[in-house]
């Protein structure tokens, strides 16, 4: 069997794992690929409702093993509480079924207090990261000086690297940042027991994945953010550090790309962002707060992670578009279509104008996305609450003709539309 890509079409926040809970029920492997626990996987199940940080979200269903790739920074501490908390709710989180490769890299103190200070140093310039130490992380392991999960297996060796990488840190911190330094005793210490807790769960990945696909198991690979926040193809320098797009799950398994039989991209039927950067088509009025509701349910637009407020605006297909073309998607995910419910016209961007000029693809230079406004197309709305809607054709004319228009846009077939948080809250097209 072939591995299936999940990838996040716009900002991030997608509603990833909510479409990757519905697609491991049909894998025998779900494999996260890139990021850390700044992302933030919301998954119901009943009236219970899973956040996932850093643990996939196949670890729902009892007989999907689940993956920790080599491409993801992992705090440690933050992955034992995970872990702990899915145990307290009866799912089995043995080493039999979760597996963490040996060549990610490890988060620690001084990345979350590098991280914070950097962004302090920036002060209005600050990109918005979630102060979770996962770039500077990232920024250790392309300098070679980071610490990889393969350490865990010699439990002094690693307490004694992880006093070296904080005198190091320390240095930075002062010099730099005027931060005070962490004490390297301390900080060796709080991560001891995380280490030997997860030690077991070492797993040489891209061998287990290979072997997994030659004896014909179906894998999924579940990324984390979104393509406008890749390191190389996102709005820089307003994304993250990993590769939220299709290479960063070849790379970040270590899988073949002739594996590959599917890409499928998940876009929310509007646009959202958490943090600084150009967003041409957010809504700064009622309509915007009328899309990021209340933050009374899980389902309205704050952050799993953070509790941010999520920057909300209309559909915008150049960026879908964008999406497509970078990662080579197969098809698309619309979710949170009832969002939309009640409007009396919706708009989507299918161009932007442009010093004068009208453009159908992102500027080359995404620097210059804030000059970009967006050209709507208008469409009209529908009144019926379409929560409870499993068929297709049993949708308003409508809301079919808005999903049938944004595919149009995109060029690319829309397979599966969620209407609601719950997993039986999907229509299959």
């Amino acid at each position: 069997m072939p591995a299936h890509v999940i990838v996040g079409a716009q900002w991030g926040d997608e509603g990833k794992g909510r479409v990757a809970d519905w697609y491991a029920a049909q894998s025998d492997i779900v494999a996260r690929f890139a990021g850390g626990d700044n992302a933030g996987h919301t998954v119901r199940v009943g009236d219970d409702t899973f956040k996932l940080h850093l643990v996939p979200s196949g670890v729902l269903y009892p007989d999907v093993i689940c993956v920790l790739g080599g491409g993801m920074v992992i705090n440690p501490v933050k992955l034992v509480e995970e872990l702990k908390g899915l145990a307290d709710r009866g799912i089995d989180i043995s080493p039999d079924r979760i597996k963490i490769a040996m060549n990610a890299h490890i988060i620690t103190p001084a990345h979350i207090a590098l991280d914070g200070a950097r962004e302090a140093q920036r002060g209005e310039k600050a990109i918005g990261t979630t102060k979770r130490g996962i770039g500077p992380a990232y920024t250790d392991k392309v300098a070679r000086v980071g610490l990889r999960t393969g350490m865990l297996a010699d439990l002094e060796d690693f307490a004694n690297r992880v006093k070296a990488h904080t005198v190091y840190s320390n240095r930075c911190l002062e010099a730099l940042y005027g931060a005070e330094p962490l004490d390297p005793d301390e900080t060796a210490t709080s991560l001891y027991a995380a280490a030997e807790f997860l030690k077991p769960y070492l797993t040489d990945v891209p061998l287990m994945l290979y072997e997994a696909l030659q004896e014909g198991q179906q894998v999924l690979c579940e990324g984390a953010q979104g393509t406008l926040l890749d390191i190389d193809h996102g709005n820089y320098p307003f994304v993250t550090s990993s590769t939220p797009t299709v290479g960063g799950a070849i790379t970040g398994l270590g899988i073949g790309p002739r594996h590959i039989e599917r890409v499928i991209g998940i876009a929310k039927a509007y646009s959202t962002r958490v943090g600084a950067g150009p967003f041409p088509t957010e809504l700064l009025d009622e309509q915007g707060d009328r899309l990021r509701g209340t933050g009374a349910n899980p389902w309205d637009e704050f952050g799993t992670t953070t509790g941010r407020p999520r920057r909300c605006g209309w559909l915008d297909t150049v960026v879908l578009r964008y999406a497509a073309r970078i990662s080579g998607l197969t098809e698309l995910v619309v979710t949170k279509l009832d969002i939309l419910s009640g409007f009396d016209t919706i708009k989507i961007a299918d161009a932007y104008t442009f010093r004068g000029k009208t453009i159908r693809e992102l500027p080359g230079d995404q620097g210059l996305l804030a000059e970009c406004a967006p050209d709507y197309q208008t469409t009209d709305g529908w009144q019926e609450d379409i929560m409870g809607v499993t068929d297709y054709e049993k949708l308003p004319a409508a809301a079919q003709s808005y999903v049938e228009k944004t595919e149009q846009a995109v060029g690319v077939p829309i397979k599966l539309i969620t209407v609601g948080p719950a997993r039986a809250q999907t229509i299959v097209r």
